[in-house]
């Protein structure tokens, strides 16, 4: 049995992930659009690399569902239907209602919100939504994106469930794609972005599960009416 390099399976590895980040960005930027089309051959020549780790990081994003594979014409970006947000909400505030539950019933890993631990976890969270917002207010999508998903991947980590975490990152990724492909029909985006990040993360410090409940109602309703209007054109 021939012997394979450690080293070599790294680098690949984490070529692979390098060039599925690259694409998720530019799908996410709105750069590659709704059913367009590409190769492997077209990738790999598009970032001077070979074949494999491209192929190996367009069928993860398949996986992810942000890519469509087509055996004879190569991939192309998944466009997301007005009833696919619909159910991405709801598989999201599935999920966030049962991390509300783990900490109305206290099963987090801490009990003490004071536990500087806990303390500099949910100060780093805080600092990612003041970021979120900024970006938000400012109508400058592309860098919401980047804090809203690191906000959110944070925060769920702070409730102890790591496939809990996972999912809800891919998701939001999901939605985010999703609500993408319409947004970038506006030309100016300020005042038409959900910035209550900080607002959020307080009340869930608190313990406050009620208020943190009301604003995610009031995030999501805002949202799928959102996405609603700019479907209808």
């Amino acid at each position: 049995m021939p012997r394979s390099s450690g080293n070599g399976a790294v680098t690949r590895s984490t070529l692979r992930q390098q060039i599925a980040d690259a694409l998720r960005d530019e799908v996410l930027a709105g750069r590659l659009q709704p059913g367009q089309e590409f190769t492997v051959k077209e990738i790999a020549e598009q970032y001077g690399v070979s074949a494999t780790p491209v192929r190996e990081a367009l069928v993860d994003l398949s996986a992810q569902g942000l890519l469509e594979a087509d055996q004879h014409r190569g991939f192309r970006v998944h466009e997301y239907s007005v009833e696919d947000f619909r159910d991405m909400m709801e598989a999201r505030a599935l999920i966030i209602e049962g991390m509300f539950l783990a900490l109305d019933e206290g099963r987090q890993r801490s009990e003490n919100p004071e536990d500087p631990r806990i303390a500099a976890a949910v100060a780093g969270v805080r600092r990612r939504g003041e970021e979120a917002q900024r970006a938000a207010t400012a109508g400058d999508l592309t860098v919401l994106i980047g804090y809203d998903l690191r906000f959110w991947r944070e925060l769920s980590a702070l409730f102890g469930n790591p496939y809990l975490a996972d999912f809800l990152h891919r998701l939001r990724v999901q939605s985010w794609v999703c609500l993408v492909q319409h947004l970038r029909r506006l030309s100016e985006l300020r005042g038409h972005l959900w910035s209550g990040h900080t607002e959020l993360v307080d009340a869930l410090y608190r313990r406050d599960t009620a208020t943190a409940r009301s604003i995610l109602d009031a995030y999501n309703a805002h949202s799928i009416a959102l996405i609603e209007r700019l479907a209808a054109g």
